[in-house]
């Protein structure tokens, strides 16, 4: 937060246009630590129960309020310079959280600060009523769980290479990577093309956001009742079909224009908040970081090029809106192939991940290969084979 706030303010004296995409860059760099800092966090502090509504209730909508409040001083301060600095001093207020906000428990038992980890618990305990456990931590337990979280918890190093060694996991990783792509291209797109609505941009910027409130309040409630798989793909075909029949909207009903626009947003951004979470839950606790780093930097490529999409609408009112609706049904019907997850354990190995649906009655020839247990069987048959020189 420090880091976009002081730069943020460093934009306000900028005399090019160089300095000013330089600093945006680092500025860029704050704010998506600071989004997935804030996410990760409050999923671990939370229990099971919470996690959900956190991380849609709690981290979108407050997102969508900000999205919201822009158009709003943006209306009233014209100049860009007094405007960016209004909407980062806000930044400020949030440095005395540092002494509110507690630290992750799990992350202080993996750095061996125990007694911090079980001041902050006991803490939680007290504040919800709750009377905890002389000893809240084992010691068997806490040399169980420092081995599971080290970076040297097993012979094999996984990297990036691991999301596709396996034909069960390189299936779900290439379809996440194009489902985050297609999103976020429509996502941004619709953002970015505000301008080229009918109306006051100012406005058309505010219902936008608006929409997205009740976007992601919609998905805390589809990821609740509904499989992942219907979640995911259900708002992604209802928005894309959306906004294909915007091209059929006659030239004197402009406003059903934008009205079916904002619709296809509400899909589109119920599904930019349903993925984040179906991810999550397909990717083997070994390899889930990576996993969901690498479809984070899947949907980056959809971010560039949103704007040259959004471009065409200056030449073309209607092509934008064919092209990502396009897009966006075919990803809606590619996220069915994806494996189920609801009500399902979330996988630790590579081998645990499930294949694809369409393959539900084939089984991976690749499953038997489990790179942990060969490193073990390895270890073993050296140990034996050393045995026997001995004797």
């Amino acid at each position: 937060m420090a880091l976009q706030t002081v730069f943020s303010l460093i934009q306000v004296f900028s005399n090019s246009w160089e300095m000013f995409c330089v600093l945006y860059f680092v500025v860029g760099l704050g704010q998506i630590s600071n989004y997935v800092a804030a996410f990760v966090l409050g999923s671990e502090l939370l229990g099971k129960s919470s996690r959900i509504a956190y991380s849609t209730l709690g981290v979108c909508v407050f997102y969508a309020l900000g999205y919201i409040i822009l158009p709003l001083f943006a209306y009233f301060i014209r100049s860009w310079r007094m405007l960016l600095f209004v909407i980062s001093i806000p930044g400020l207020f949030y440095v005395p959280l540092w002494w509110f906000i507690p630290e992750s428990p799990r992350w202080l038992l993996s750095q061996g600060r125990v007694e911090e980890a079980e001041a902050i618990i006991r803490a939680a305990a007290k504040k919800n009523g709750v009377t905890p456990p002389e000893n809240i931590f084992k010691g068997e337990e806490i040399i169980a769980f420092m081995q599971l979280t080290s970076k040297v918890k097993s012979q094999h190093s996984y990297t990036y290479i691991d999301l596709i060694r396996t034909t069960n996991i390189r299936n779900v990783s290439i379809i996440n990577f194009i489902v985050w792509m297609i999103i976020t291209i429509g996502y941004f797109g619709l953002s970015l093309n505000t301008p080229n609505m009918i109306g006051d941009p100012y406005v058309n910027c505010f219902i936008s956001a608006a929409t997205e409130i009740a976007a992601y309040i919609s998905a805390w409630a589809i990821l609740k009742y509904t499989p992942r798989r219907i979640a995911l793909s259900f708002p992604l075909l209802l928005g894309g079909a959306v906004l294909l029949l915007i091209q059929l909207v006659p030239s004197n009903l402009q406003i059903l224009s934008t009205v079916l626009a904002m619709a296809g947003k509400f899909g589109i951004t119920a599904a930019f908040s349903i993925v984040y979470v179906f991810a999550a839950e397909l990717f083997p606790t070994v390899v889930r970081n990576m996993g969901v780093g690498a479809c984070s930097m899947a949907s980056r490529i959809g971010s560039v090029l949103s704007p040259y999409i959004a471009f065409i609408g200056t030449y073309n009112k209607i092509l934008p809106y064919i092209l990502m609706g396009s897009i966006t049904v075919v990803v809606g019907l590619l996220s069915l192939l994806l494996p189920e997850t609801q009500g399902q354990p979330l996988p630790e190995k590579i081998s645990q991940v499930p294949p694809l649906h369409c393959c539900c009655n084939r089984r991976d020839p690749t499953l038997e290969i489990d790179l942990e247990d060969v490193s073990i069987r390895n270890g073993k048959n050296s140990g034996q084979h050393n045995s026997s020189q001995g004797c």
